[in-house]
C-alpha cells in the first residue's frame, strides 16, 4: 500500500457507533457522499491492524545506513475500531431491492439448478455467512447493506429483526447471556431448523435515502434497532472543491474565470435547496457531490467548468422535476422562474381544450453557451 490512508470524521463518528450499538443506518439526501462513507468505513474496518505495542516494523533499504521504519496507515482512533482486537476481518456487501428475500439474506430453500438435479436446497444467506464468520477465531464482520429501504426490510430480516440489537447478541466470548435472544432458521449445513443467534463481533452498516418517491418508509420499531447517522449538503466542502473564498461574492455578468462559475454553481445550488426545504423538506434537498461529480479535482479552465456545470446543472434540473413531480407552480418557484430575475425559465398561461394551463418556458438544452445565465439567474 502507497502512503498512509486518512480517514474522515464521518467515518470515525460511525466505526464510533458501531463498536457501541452495532447497528448504524446512514440516511441523507442524494449525492451527499453515502456510497462513498461505506467504501471508507470498509475499508477502515477491514485494514485495522491488531493493538499493539510495538513500533512499525523497520524497512530495509539497500546502501542506508539504518533502517529505516514503515510508514502506518492513518488509522482512525484505536477507540472507534470495532473489535479491534480481532485478525480475521471480512466485509460482506448486498442491496436490498424489491426482489430481496428471507431466504437470500437469512437463510432458506432455493430451487437446485444443476443439470439433471430436481428438488430443494437450504443456502446460506448474506447475514448468515458474515455471522458465522464473526463466531470464528478471531474473526469480525462488517456487513453493508446499501438501499435498505428499496426492499422489504422487515420480511428480509424476518426473526433476525430484533436479535439484531446490540444487547440481545451473544456475549464478546460467544458464550449465552441472559438477554440473548434467538430466532429459528434452516441450518445450511443440515437442512434442520435451529435456534441462532447473532455474534457479539458482527457489525452492521446500512443506507438509504429517505425522499426517493419509490419506496416506502421503513417501520419505527425496526428503525429503533439502528443507531441513526445523517449526512447533510455542506456548502464548505464545495467551497473547498473548487477553492472559492469562504464568503459568498457576487458572480459578475459575465465569467471571465473558472471561479466565476464555480460561484454562481454553488450559489445556485444553495437557493435550489433553500426552496426545496419550502416547498417539500429537507430530506427533499440534493447534496453538494451533485456538483463534484466532474472530475477528482475541478477543472480551472474556463471552457472546461462551464462544460462541467452544464453537465451538473442538468442532474439538478432533473432532481428538481421529481421532487415537484406534476406541481409546474412549485417547480417554476424553484428554478426561480420570474421575469426580475432576468434568466431564460418563465412561467406562462396557455389553454389546453379552452382549459387555462400553467407552462415552464425555457432552453430544451443547457450546455456551456447559456448556464452561466441560468446559473445567476436561479442564484437570485
Amino acid at each position: 500500500m502507497n502512503g498512509p490512508l486518512n480517514f474522515s470524521d464521518a467515518c470515525n463518528d460511525v466505526l464510533r457507533l458501531l463498536s457501541t450499538r452495532h447497528n448504524v443506518l446512514i440516511s441523507g439526501a442524494p449525492a451527499t457522499g453515502k456510497s462513498f462513507l461505506l467504501s471508507e468505513i470498509a475499508l477502515a474496518f477491514a485494514q485495522a491492524p491488531p493493538l499493539t505495542t510495538e513500533s512499525p516494523t523497520p524497512v530495509h533499504v539497500p546502501g542506508a545506513r539504518v533502517s529505516i521504519p514503515a510508514s502506518p496507515l492513518i488509522l482512525p482512533e484505536t477507540s472507534a475500531i470495532p473489535s479491534r482486537d480481532r485478525t480475521d476481518r471480512k466485509v460482506f456487501r448486498t442491496a436490498f431491492h424489491q426482489g430481496s428475500k428471507y431466504r437470500d439474506f437469512v437463510s432458506g430453500l432455493t430451487p437446485r439448478t444443476g443439470v439433471g438435479e430436481t428438488g430443494f436446497q437450504v443456502t446460506a444467506g448474506t447475514l448468515f455467512n458474515a455471522s458465522e464468520h464473526a463466531k470464528a477465531s478471531g474473526g469480525a464482520s462488517l456487513l453493508i447493506i446499501d438501499e435498505i429501504n428499496r426492499g422489504p426490510a422487515i420480511q428480509v430480516f424476518g426473526g433476525s429483526i430484533v436479535a439484531i440489537e446490540s444487547d440481545k447478541r451473544l456475549a464478546p466470548d460467544g458464550s449465552r447471556r441472559t438477554q440473548t435472544l434467538f430466532f429459528e432458521l434452516l441450518d445450511p449445513a443440515t437442512g434442520a431448523t435451529i435456534e441462532y443467534a447473532l455474534p457479539h463481533h458482527l457489525y452492521i452498516v446500512a443506507a438509504m435515502n429517505q425522499a426517493d418517491a419509490s419506496v416506502e418508509p421503513l417501520d419505527v420499531a425496526f428503525l429503533r434497532r439502528w443507531a441513526p447517522y445523517r449526512l447533510l449538503p455542506d456548502t464548505s466542502v464545495l467551497r473547498s472543491y473548487f477553492q472559492l473564498a469562504a464568503d459568498l461574492t457576487e458572480p459578475p455578468q459575465t465569467p471571465l474565470t473558472a471561479a466565476d462559475v464555480y460561484e454562481a454553481a454553488v450559489q445556485a445550488w444553495q437557493s435550489v435547496n433553500r426552496r426545496i426545504r419550502l416547498g417539500r423538506g429537507a430530506e427533499f434537498e440534493i447534496g453538494h457531490g451533485v456538483l463534484m461529480d466532474v472530475a477528482p479535482k475541478a477543472p480551472q479552465d474556463l471552457d472546461a467548468a462551464l462544460n462541467a456545470m452544464a453537465g451538473a446543472w442538468d442532474s439538478i434540473f432533473a432532481h428538481i422535476m421529481e421532487v415537484f413531480f406534476g406541481d409546474t407552480l412549485a417547480i417554476a418557484a424553484a428554478l426561480n422562474a420570474n421575469e426580475a430575475a432576468g434568466g431564460p425559465y418563465r412561467l406562462s398561461n396557455v389553454l389546453f381544450a379552452d382549459e387555462p394551463r400553467l407552462q415552464l418556458d425555457g432552453p430544451e438544452r443547457v450546455d456551456a453557451t447559456n448556464v452561466y445565465g441560468i446559473l445567476r439567474a436561479v442564484a437570485e
